[in-house]
């Protein structure tokens, strides 16, 4: 594994690191890095209501619950040495994966700004220099097809090698639309990627990869859950109209006191603007590694992605004019980062070097508030840019055969601008248009205005740790890093006081844990035990003022937290065939010190409450058997999930935002000749079809809105390797 930016074995790295291999992921039958939910302690991964194209990682408690680009990150999501700086289009596609590395706790020394919470590291698999072919096709129920293959070629034997790898997946949505009938958020992904790889001497290793996604799904799915009459958009159970073909549904929240509940079945409506969730990615990554120089081994690695993103909301989820939202954003991002990989002598190893990041983004957010005042539109304009440079360096100094010290710093200067405000309009025939881009769509412009920043942060994070082998197949370690998250403006402003700045958060982590192979590595056992001060915690409020008229978000440096817990891993090899896994992780993640502004204007101390998405507990247990059967070989595997009560969208955590607890349950089953080649499995997610609510938005005297878990999804795969 690449954990520490050196290639190194998992039981060696003095750090809290789960690596799921490429076969296991393939067991998951996941589409996107959203299936690794629940499989890994003390990670947690959503995506909002309203926002399905928007990462929300969170690790040991810290994670960022706002889905514009303007708040920045606290879990790095890395692809082939790159950090994925927009959360937008982060939930990467997982197809041809060679594993991914999940690092839990600061990550700031290797991995720079942004990692608080730590580092979701994918590889992609790359060229082999011989000549292979390998995919899949799979079939399941909601109509779902995935359609997935990689060509390896030798160009010049022994010098160049190339490789092509192309995915389709697509299925029908697990919504109904009482509108007409129809099915609500579809899926429908291409992604396509190739590589080329120089090894002209056995000294460089160069590899230019480039990859294009392009998503065209269905609108993001909002269930109206509001509780009753008081809500300003609310409509009875069984209400029918000219204009539908199903009665209104049942609100999954029946009181807001306590939490909302799944129905079997799911219901929403969209009875305005396009049925359009649209996603074009382009990546570039050039790596270049030569080994054996004077300056050590030297890697330099050069990173472009562009996006752009267009989406439309029915956010009222009722027949009848209520609130709809555009959203269309353009960005990009360049990144180069060389650094060289040094044996100082027999007992000190030493990595060093620099990172620069460029990137801008626009952002237009139209929304219709014909709920509040028929032909009101009013849209809200951002545009940021930004950069950041910093100087690295880490060593490791044995002190003794098996006592080790390490020691690491990184400098970071970043920069940013922001430009954002808010235009009102109004249509004189009492009906808003669906407006895809910044001006007047025809409308009468009634006000508005432009808040503009700029800003330059300086910090430095830190790592100190030692480790001890205790035996061959035992490591003991403790460390204490400082991690930093960085500043910035505010960019959806219902008024121009909250452009901001806020400024950078800081974490002190200190954790301590043991890595074991015990019973010749047949046992094998890893606990890391942590404690986290987290300071000046960077605050996330969505508000829209009672009138209905003000939509925007306030980010401000109010909250001290204090995060301490437990993530204990273990595989087991009790007989030939059988491999056991399962992991248990605890957290207690709390504000320390918080006193919140309510959207009513009072002061609530919410010192003693949990952190948004921080369960208190959760745990996983998986089998895999293999054994002889038929001329073959077959193979069962099973995962079961669990995550406690969480808070996902929400501060105050009262009952109605509360995510209840969730039970998950997987299986597959395979086989494949002796003669190999080929494999067929049968598999199911969410085997007892559990149906769960997966997010909260309490917008007070509103409406709510909700989304829901994915139900049981099963199908066939035939695999191919040649």
């Amino acid at each position: 594994m690449t954990a520490q930016k050196r290639s190194e074995n998992l039981q060696s790295v003095p750090i809290a690191v789960t690596a799921v291999t490429g076969e296991a992921i393939e067991n998951l039958k996941a589409v996107d890095l959203k299936g690794l939910q629940g499989t890994i302690p003390n990670l947690q991964i959503n995506n909002f209501t309203n926002t399905p194209n928007s990462a929300v990682f969170t690790i040991r408690g810290i994670g960022v619950v706002e889905p514009d680009p303007f708040a920045g990150n606290t879990v790095s999501i890395v692809q082939d040495g790159v950090p994925q700086y927009f959360s937008m289009g982060a939930l990467l596609d997982l197809f041809d994966v060679d594993r991914i590395e999940v690092l839990r706790g600061p990550q700031g020394t290797l991995f720079g700004a942004n990692t608080t919470g730590g580092v979701v590291n994918v590889m992609t698999r790359q060229p082999t220099g011989e000549f292979g072919v390998r995919g899949e096709v799979t079939y399941g129920n909601w109509n779902r097809m995935d359609i997935k293959a990689a060509v390896d070629a030798p160009l010049i034997d022994g010098i160049l090698a190339g490789k092509i790898s192309a995915m389709h997946t697509q299925r029908d949505g697990f919504y109904t639309n009482i509108v007409d009938g129809s099915d609500m958020g579809h899926r429908n992904v291409t992604v396509l990627r190739a590589y080329l790889r120089y090894t002209p001497t056995g000294d460089v290793d160069v590899t230019l990869s480039g990859e294009y996604g392009r998503a065209r799904n269905g609108s993001p799915i909002i269930v109206n859950g509001s509780t009753g009459p008081g809500y300003a958009i609310f409509v009875p159970a069984g209400t029918m109209t000219t204009n539908q073909v199903l009665p209104m549904y049942a609100s999954p929240c029946a009181s807001d006191t306590k939490p909302c509940k799944a129905p079997v079945k799911y219901y929403s409506a969209r009875d305005f603007g396009p049925d359009l969730s649209n996603m074009d990615n382009y990546r570039a990554t050039l790596t270049g590694n030569i080994s054996n120089t004077p300056l050590g081994d030297i890697t330099a690695i050069t990173g472009y992605k562009s996006f752009h993103l267009e989406e439309f909301t029915d956010n009222d989820a009722v027949v009848g004019l209520g609130i709809d939202t555009f959203r269309g954003t353009r960005g990009w991002q360049f990144s180069q980062e060389l650094r060289t990989a040094a044996d100082l002598s027999a007992a000190i190893k030493l990595q060093a070097g620099g990172f620069y990041m460029k990137t801008h983004y626009d952002h237009f957010n139209s929304v219709r508030l014909e709920a509040f005042a028929p032909g009101l539109r009013q849209n809200l304009p951002q545009d940021q840019d930004n950069w950041s440079g910093s100087l690295f360096a880490q060593t490791y100094v044995d002190l003794t055969n098996r006592l080790r010290v390490q020691a690491g710093i990184r400098y970071t200067h970043e920069t940013t601008e922001m430009v954002a405000g808010t235009d009102n309009y109004f249509n004189p025939n009492g009906i808003g248009l669906y407006c895809t881009h910044e001006g007047s769509c025809g409308d009468v412009l009634l006000g508005g205005f432009r808040a503009r920043g700029k800003r330059s942060w300086d910090n430095i994070g830190w790592k100190l740790g030692v480790d001890y082998n205790a035996a061959p197949d035992t490591l003991l370690y403790a460390s204490w890093a400082r991690g930093f998250k960085s500043g910035g403006f505010v960019g959806r402003l219902g008024q121009a006081s909250d452009l901001g700045p806020f400024n950078p958060e800081k974490v002190d982590t200190f954790e301590a844990g043991v890595k074991t192979d015990l019973f010749d590595r047949r046992l094998r056992f890893n606990l890391a035990a942590f404690y986290t001060n987290y300071r000046d915690m960077q605050v996330a409020q969505n508000y829209i003022l009672p009138d209905g008229r003000t939509i925007g978000t306030s980010i401000f440096n109010a909250a001290k937290a204090e995060i301490k817990g437990f993530e204990l891993e273990a595989t087991a090899l009790p007989v030939d065939g059988l491999t056991l896994t399962g992991s248990l992780a605890y957290l207690d993640a709390k504000y320390k010190s918080f006193d919140f502004l309510d959207p009513a204007g009072a002061i609530v101390d919410l010192s003693g409450r949990p952190l948004q998405n921080s369960p208190k507990w959760s745990a996983s247990a998986g089998a895999t058997y293999e054994t002889a059967v038929a001329g073959g070989k077959a193979r069962a595997n099973v995962l079961y999930t669990y995550t406690d009560t969480k808070l996902l969208q929400g501060l105050q955590g009262q009952p109605l935002v509360q995510i209840q607890p969730t039970h998950f349950a997987n299986a597959t089953l395979g086989w494949s000749p002796d003669n190999g080649g080929w494999m067929l499995e049968l598999w199911v997610r969410n085997l007892a079809n559990n149906h769960y609510i997966e997010a909260v938005t309490n917008n007070v005297g509103l409406f709510n809105q909700v989304s829901y878990t994915a139900p049981r999804e099963y199908g066939v795969t035939f695999k191919f390797d040649l």
